[in-house]
């Protein structure tokens, strides 16, 4: 069956022209003007498909360069902050310690519009390209019996935060003020009224955005999920899976554990030893069971579920933290609780032995935790007990064994406390503070640990004597902050990190995959960070309504404004060239009129009848 295509393209009747499957031929016979309608049309055609490959490749490869550009502001992060960009947006952290009190001052751009996504939040720096922090001394639970005077000890810091933050941003920057393990030990009496004055006298003062929720006391667990949520996303864990390569996890979404388990990212743990505790914080991907509904219970107590989206609905952004804090359980605390245990054991063993072991300079206890032969002391109830180092590593975590308060019930950690299961093959750990002192201030293997090198030099260490020590201590040869204190525990310390993480978290000693670390991408990534996250989590929606806004009302400019100019470009080539070839087509008409005329007078002087004068075509 043949058909014939028609094309008028609104020009000329005489330009009008068809297509047939066997034109072939028909389109070679044709005249020069429909050979340069069928080229103009050609070339329009492909124009604008050529604009549209040029767009969507620019697009994506523009989407594409603005991850990469936002993972690399987060990894380095020293620009000063633009304080005249209008579409910065600010927001305030006062970590209330009981030390002292640090305000830390966050900034972040304009909401991306997708509500998939996160803010893009970092540390503000100043025009000296320093991050906008300041602390103050002592903690605010030093006016347990004077709440009156908090407003006017914490003015400082917010007369700081405002110095810098532009003055017509002040009323939408969200200020928080939480308060961490010094108030925790207050009455609740107390609590109320220092939060009572804050709550009070700040608005007056300030233009924060200060609402009742913005000041509290939160609970350890509440501080490690931060933490936790502030590591992950210094790592970009909560960015979509880009890369084949990228480490994923299945995971059971808390609260539709009847659907599909979902693959994204592979999030990092937690662990970090202070001087008094320990705390370990990690994702718990699939769905728990529990060996008693007494361990239940107290699971409940130590697993968090939330949503960092800005969504409820969505659910890509749920995430189930296991959190634990050991109180005793830091570098310092257990080495107190060590000296504790053998003053008292050896006292009672004289006692019943007839002994003087440690009572005298000549009569040390063998003290298998320091190094070879250092003295050292041990004051109590005004009795000394002198102390030699011997240096044995292996009796040393031997000795230290017991504190760990394992039980044998599945599923526990240190002091028996419920631990889910953990996927060691596929997981990843981030060692802080004294992870990352013992591996690295003295035996300078901070970073990758491996359980075999690391035994193997705090074996060497230890054995080795106190006088060499010294010596390589007074030449430098260890990390820059070590002190004496540092050297005399690093036997003791490196055990207990060792028992600690293998014995008390049981992580197998082939484990790969953690990482001893001071900072991260060389910033340190406080438990603050993770705070404004969560706390923030809604304000996306802001800024995804106000698009939404402008996209329904101005439609126009929200399509591709940036590239228009390519549309723009072909359909004005088209329209110029449709002008040029309709002008042609009229100066062709005047000829043929003005031939017509001439030849009709022709006739008219040779006599001859006059023709009707053909018409325009």
């Amino acid at each position: 069956m043949a058909f014939r295509i028609g094309i008028s393209c609104l020009f000329p009747a005489s330009w009008h022209f068809s297509i047939s499957p066997v034109g072939c031929p028909r389109i070679l016979n044709t005249n020069l003007r429909q050979i340069i309608v069928i080229s103009i049309l050609a070339a329009a055609v492909s124009l604008l498909y050529f604009s549209v490959v040029i767009i969507r490749n620019k697009y994506g490869r523009l989407s594409r360069d603005k991850k990469f550009q936002r993972y690399l502001a987060r990894v380095t992060d020293i620009e000063a902050t633009d304080t005249n960009n209008p579409n910065v947006n600010y927001g305030i952290v006062v970590d209330c310690g009981s030390s002292g009190s640090r305000i830390f001052v966050y900034c972040w751009p304009r909401h991306n519009g997708n509500p998939h996504d996160l803010l893009d939040i970092r540390q503000m720096r100043d025009k000296n390209r320093k991050p906008v922090v300041m602390k103050i001394k002592p903690g605010i639970s030093e006016f347990a019996t004077s709440p009156e005077k908090v407003s006017d000890y914490i003015s400082p810091l917010l007369s700081f935060a405002a110095e810098h933050i532009p003055r017509a941003k002040h009323k939408e920057t969200p200020l928080y003020i939480l308060c961490t393990a010094g108030m925790r030990i207050l009455p609740e009496s107390q609590q109320k009224a220092i939060l009572e004055d804050l709550l009070t006298d700040i608005p007056v003062h300030f233009d924060f955005l200060f609402s009742d929720s913005h000041a509290e006391v939160i609970s350890g667990k509440q501080e490690g999920v931060y933490a936790w949520i502030g590591i992950n996303f210094v790592l970009g864990r909560f960015e979509h899976i880009e890369d084949d390569e990228e480490a994923v996890v299945e995971v059971n979404i808390p609260g539709s554990e009847s659907r599909e388990a979902i693959l994204r990212k592979r999030t990092a743990g937690i662990l970090d030893m202070g001087g008094v505790s320990t705390q370990i914080a990690y994702e718990v991907p699939k769905t728990v069971s529990f060996a008693s509904s007494q361990q239940e219970e107290v699971a409940k107590n130590l697993l968090a579920e939330f949503n960092l989206g800005c969504d409820v609905h969505q659910t890509e952004h749920v995430y189930r933290v296991y959190v634990a804090t050991f109180l005793g359980f830091g570098g310092n605390a257990a080495r107190q609780r060590y000296e504790d245990r053998i003053f008292a054991s050896t006292v009672q063993k004289n006692r019943l032995l007839g002994k003087q072991t440690g009572l005298a300079p000549d009569t040390p206890f063998l003290d298998p935790c320091l190094p070879l032969d250092i003295k050292d002391e041990i004051q109590q109830n005004g009795q000394t007990m002198y102390l030699r180092g011997t240096g044995d590593f292996d009796l040393c975590r031997e000795t230290i064994q017991p504190f760990m308060n394992k039980t044998n019930e599945t599923q526990t950690s240190l002091n028996g406390v419920y631990q889910p299961p953990i996927h060691f093959q596929n997981s990843e750990f981030y060692g802080f503070s004294e992870f990352y002192y013992c591996t690295e201030d003295v035996l300078r293997m901070g970073g990758d640990y491996n359980a075999a090198t690391f035994t193997k030099a705090a074996k060497d260490y230890c054995a080795t004597k106190w006088s060499i020590l010294r010596e390589r201590f007074d030449r430098g040869l260890y990390a820059s902050h070590a002190d004496l204190h540092r050297l005399k525990y690093q036997c003791f310390k490196s055990a207990w990190m060792f028992e600690v993480f293998h014995r008390g978290f049981s992580f197998p000693v082939n484990y790969k995959n953690l990482k001893t670390a001071l900072q991260v991408y060389d910033k340190e990534v406080q438990w603050t960070l993770g705070a404004i996250l969560y706390r923030t989590r809604f304000l996306p929606l802001r800024d995804i309504q106000q698009e939404t806004f402008r996209a329904s009302h101005a439609h126009w400019r929200g399509f591709s404004f940036v590239y228009n100019h390519y549309l723009f470009s072909g359909c004005f080539l088209v329209v110029v060239l449709s002008i040029l070839l309709y002008l042609l087509r009229l100066r062709r008409i005047h000829r043929r009129t003005l031939r017509s005329a001439s030849t009709a007078t022709v006739w008219l002087e040779e006599g001859l009848p006059s023709q009707k004068i053909a018409g325009t075509l």
